[in-house]
């Protein structure tokens, strides 16, 4: 049976738009060229980045999704999204191979009037000189006038029980007028708001904006956090008194590094054409440089805790609470507790984690001890590191347990712990 909408790439994007299609009642098909990932997703195995639980998928597939590795399927649908990743690569700039690869695999199947809709994080630029060139030259079509193209950025935000698909604006940008109401169109069935914006590029620019925001500004309170501890002031306590302003303020919190998807993109590295604008995005630059120190800063920390208890970081006993990017998630993209444990591991200290969200974890190619009793392990532990504020965890009872306790997201009440 012919689908409206074909999901491309099943991961922490694609999932939750074929989630919420499902539920709006929109016939999907949710492709993946990875047989284990449908596998997974067809004995309703929920992802290891735990963005959706097994209930839900299950609901998913009663709701009537159906997954496959097979791209027969692609050739049959009224609109294809592709959320395929793009992981930085070692030189920070964003991995388009797996988009290229989606879009090939598209082309050979495109039929004429098919809405085609990129929501990968991509450079500006991306969908018309990276994206239209492989759908055109795969399949003999002319995006404009024989299919649809338009650009979403994706502005999902795990765990978030305020904000979801259904209740957030969403913006889009086609190559043309009609290109741009076919995504409209598309997207009015799931989302409660569709903001137009002129083209692909301002669309794909509003994500590099939105991220590179949030990247800038986290550096600003990591500074901040910095500069406080070593002038002796309490800089959450600045933070609550500062967010008390009615504008021109947004509060920012510091942590031990900035994790997850919403990577910060320097556009001055395009190298899907193999050439710069000649200047970069320098608050980008240095926001990066910032957050990167901050997993180095953490280990200083440690040290001086330690060494002011009379203790050796080597063979210290170090207890990490909330190894993933964010609270309440079990997903780990580019969270800082690997950074740090690695750093901790190499001095010598014996590290152990808990994460009720995580029941394994590897650093260093081996794996590292949970803890299945968590105040019993923070008791016994010479130094328990808080690195993510899950809402299970109970700061003041921990503060109470633990023989000494950095909390470095500002959780614990007020002189029951070292804060960051």
């Amino acid at each position: 049976m012919p689908a409206d909408l074909a999901v491309i790439g099943l991961g922490h994007l694609g999932l939750p738009l074929a989630q919420a299609a499902t539920a709006a009642g929109v016939n999907t098909v949710g492709y993946d060229p990875d047989p284990r990932v449908i596998a997974d997703l067809k004995a309703g195995r929920p992802p290891v980045d735990g963005s959706l639980t097994a209930a839900e998928i299950r609901r998913m597939l009663s709701g009537g999704l159906r997954t496959t590795a097979e791209d027969a399927e692609l050739g049959r649908v009224h609109t294809a999204v592709i959320c395929a990743p793009t992981p930085l690569g070692e030189d920070r700039s964003l991995d388009l191979r797996a988009v290229g690869d989606a879009a090939h695999t598209l082309a050979a199947r495109l039929r004429p009037h098919t809405t085609v809709l990129l929501e990968s994080t991509a450079y500006p630029g991306t969908t018309e000189e990276f994206l239209r060139p492989i759908l055109e030259q795969g399949s003999g079509l002319r995006a404009g006038r024989d299919f649809h193209l338009a650009y979403s950025p994706s502005r999902l935000d795990p765990g978030n029980r305020a904000y979801g698909y259904g209740n957030m604006p969403k913006v889009i940008g086609g190559l043309t007028p009609a290109c741009t109401e076919a995504a409209a169109a598309f997207y009015g069935r799931l989302c409660d708001k569709v903001v137009r914006a002129r083209g692909p590029r301002e669309a794909e620019t509003v994500k590099v904006l939105e991220s590179n925001y949030r990247h800038v500004n986290i550096a600003l309170a990591n500074e901040m956090a910095v500069f406080c501890n070593d002038i002796g002031v309490d800089l959450w306590d600045v933070v609550r008194c500062a967010e008390t302003k009615p504008f021109g303020f947004q509060a920012f919190r510091p942590g031990p590094g900035v994790g997850g998807h919403g990577v910060p993109v320097d556009p001055n590295y395009l190298s899907y054409r193999g050439r710069s604008l000649g200047y970069p995005l320098r608050m980008v630059e240095l926001a990066q440089e910032v957050n990167g120190r901050m997993p180095r800063y953490i280990i200083q920390r440690c040290a001086t805790l330690l060494n002011e208890h009379g203790k050796s970081a080597r063979g210290a006993r170090v207890l990490l609470l909330g190894v993933s990017y964010k609270a309440d998630v079990a997903d780990q993209e580019g969270s800082p507790a690997r950074e740090i444990a690695s750093r901790l591991m190499e001095l010598g200290a014996q590290v152990s984690y808990h994460d009720p969200h995580v029941p394994q974890w590897r650093v260093l190619g081996r794996p590292v001890p949970r803890a299945d009793f968590l105040y019993e392990a923070a008791a016994d532990a010479d130094l328990t590191v808080l690195l993510q504020q899950h809402r299970t965890y109970d700061l003041q009872g921990l503060a109470v347990k633990a023989q000494l306790l950095l909390d470095t997201r500002g959780a614990s009440p007020a002189g029951a712990a070292h804060r960051l």
